[in-house]
């Protein structure tokens, strides 16, 4: 589970990664009576309802919202959560390994990653950057939006170890050694720093 996130139907505050302009709340279900504005994601998912992460979304100068998003998988392992992103109006929400980028803003706006399922969620603020890794290879998005996607750097699974300012490194399975090699990424592109 994500640091932030917190037990069902309490307020979450943003981690001090990066700076927010919103407040949300983990709901336990969806609820009896819904507010004004309410919001599928994706918009024309098949019983979106059955595990979703239901969020109450406060928006900066705005009424609040609620947010279901659909459920990827029901695996423990697999992300759900809150985060906030690199733009401050914009809400990172993973179910199940499913996630969505909504501006809170303009809720009609939003972005489900390729990567299904996302594995784990890192955030670098010093590069300006949320992380995702997928079973072969690692997605950054910044406050404009996605800025690279790593190379192929696994046949299936890696594990990021650690993140500087700069750098990212971390471990990658690899098929014909049966093991699991060390990588080293550049944050300012995505490629491949060093590599043994």
């Amino acid at each position: 589970m994500p640091a932030n996130h917190q037990p069902e139907g309490h307020p979450t505050q943003p981690a001090a990664t990066f700076p927010s302009t919103w407040k949300a709340t983990l709901l336990p279900a969806r609820p009896l009576i819904l507010p004004r504005r309410t919001y599928t994601y994706p918009a024309h998912a098949d019983e979106v309802e059955r595990g979703a992460l239901e969020l109450l979304i406060t928006p900066r100068n705005a009424d609040p919202f609620l947010a279901t998003c659909a459920l990827g998988f029901a695996d423990p392992l697999a992300p759900s959560g809150i985060w906030p992103t690199p733009n401050p109006d914009q809400l990172c929400a993973a179910a199940g390994g499913y996630v969505y980028l909504i501006d809170t803003t303009q809720p009609t706006l939003f972005e489900q990653l390729p990567y299904r399922p996302v594995y784990s969620i890192h955030p670098a603020p010093a590069a300006g950057l949320l992380l995702f890794t997928g079973s072969r290879s690692i997605l950054a998005y910044g406050a404009q939006g996605r800025e690279w996607e790593s190379p192929h750097l696994s046949d299936e699974g890696l594990t990021i170890t650690s993140i500087h300012s700069t750098t990212l490194t971390g471990t990658a399975w690899h098929l014909a050694t049966d093991r699991e090699l060390p990588f080293t990424l550049n944050l300012s592109n995505g490629s491949i720093a060093v590599t043994n």
